[in-house]
């Protein structure tokens, strides 16, 4: 597989997994998944994580691996080479494991004693992967075992932290988010 190929493979394969955590910081408000509950002096999770994000980041995932799928004839004949069309468990599995991927680093960072919208490297950029490839796995394993090659797997873990890094800044620049991280 050629790197252009495999890079447009990954890129594609993943956008049901980047989009939620961008959707749920639009739509979010609402009541925290923690309910305010402390954990020794802690908060569990904190204010960032809601119902509301965290449902519309999923249905914002899952909605654009369904826009993805009745595209994906004609994006394949363009590019001369197959992309993947999302089953509904693989779209479920990144969406929402995007989502609960996200939702554990929040844990992580309040455990670690870190603050909501703390930096926390290399988890700031890789939460939502770690999960939503397993439980993609896990869902959907034939459909994962086709397009989830090493090859795509190591594009996504160098691709992710840059596209991280470069969509929090634009939101930082375009005042959606309080920190460029």
């Amino acid at each position: 597989m050629a790197i252009l190929e495999t890079i447009v493979i990954a890129f594609w394969a993943m956008l049901p997994a980047y989009v939620p955590n961008n959707a749920a910081v639009l739509a979010g408000g609402g009541r925290p998944i923690d309910g305010g509950r402390t954990w020794g002096d802690r908060r569990v999770l904190g204010d960032g994580k809601t119902w509301r994000g965290t449902a519309m980041g999923t249905l914002a995932g899952v909605a654009l691996a369904a826009v993805l799928t009745v595209i994906e004839p004609t994006a394949s004949d363009a590019l001369g080479f197959a992309v993947p069309a999302f089953e509904p468990l693989a779209a479920l599995g990144l969406a929402g494991g995007a989502m609960l991927g996200d939702i554990l680093a929040s844990f992580l960072k309040r455990r670690s004693g870190r603050q909501r919208g703390a930096m926390f490297p290399g988890l700031d950029q890789l939460d939502f992967v770690v999960v939503s490839l397993p439980l993609t796995a896990l869902l959907a394993t034939e459909w994962f075992q086709t397009w989830f090659t090493l090859e795509v797997i190591l594009v996504v873990v160098v691709l992710t932290p840059i596209l991280h890094v470069t969509t929090n800044v634009i939101a930082y620049k375009l005042g959606l988010k309080n920190e460029p991280w």
